[in-house]
This record gives structure tokens, sequence and C-alpha cells, in this order.
């Protein structure tokens, strides 16, 4: 019976992920925005320069995907690349003016399209949610 419960707990996880992943891809294609787009201007314009192995650890892309994206945004002149101070290897990439008054216009609506998701589950079960998530993720199993 417990095998059965994994098995059902396992495809409700994966079709609710997908349900709500392709609910925000669509949310964030309103502002003519890929996703990963999305995802790496969100990074910088909460957390302030980052470097691509920090974006791409934050928001799950893999580093080779990270400088196509980034060269997408530079164009749209949303983000640039900065060299460090005291190691001119290491490249910062930082949010332009333009990009952060994108994403003061975006990010609020689009934060109001994720409240509708958990719209129905209360505080607690938010926190719930939250809880257990994190313990499927920090399984040993994944190390």
């Amino acid at each position: 019976m417990e095998d059965n419960l994994s098995l059902k707990s396992f495809v409700v996880l994966m079709k609710a992920s997908k349900s709500v992943t392709e609910y925000v891809k669509e949310d964030i294609s309103r502002y003519d925005m890929k996703a990963t787009y999305f995802a790496v201007l969100e990074a910088l314009y909460h957390k302030g320069d980052l470097t691509v192995r920090e974006i791409s650890q934050s928001v799950l892309i893999k580093a080779g995907s990270m400088t196509y994206v980034i060269d997408k945004l530079e164009a749209r002149d949303l983000l640039e690349r900065r060299r460090g101070k005291g190691d001119r290897r290491v490249v910062h990439i930082h949010i332009t003016e333009e990009g952060k008054q994108l994403m003061d216009d975006i990010f609020p609506k689009h934060q109001e399209a994720i409240e509708k998701i958990f719209q129905d589950l209360s505080v607690e079960e938010k926190k719930t949610v939250i809880d257990l998530l994190k313990r499927i993720g920090q399984n040993q199993l994944f190390k």
C-alpha cells in the first residue's frame, strides 16, 4: 500500500509541476519574455549583481545555456556584463535601469499570478507544502 502511495504522490507531484510550469510560462509570455529570461532578471532584480555561476545556481539553468540567455537580455539592454574590479577574470551580470523599470512593472503582476496558484491553500497548508517539498528535494538519493 505504501508503494502505491509513493507512486501516486510522484504522479500527482509531476502533474502539479507541469500545470504550474505551464501557467507560469503563459503568465510570463504576456510580457514578451521567456521563462528563462524572466528568471535571470528576477534573480538580478532581487539579489543584485551576480556571476554567471551564481545566476545558474540560483535559477537552475545550466551554465552553458546562461551565455545565450545573457546575450539575449544584453541585446535588449536589460542587463550588462561588468568586469570585477579586483579580478578582471570575474564577470558580474548587472541589471540595467531599463531592466529594473521593466521588473518594477511586471514583477508585481507576476507575483499576483503566483498568488492565484496558491489561493485555495491556508497559510498553514502553504507552510506544510514548503516543508514537504524541501524534505523531498533534500533526499539523500539526490546527493
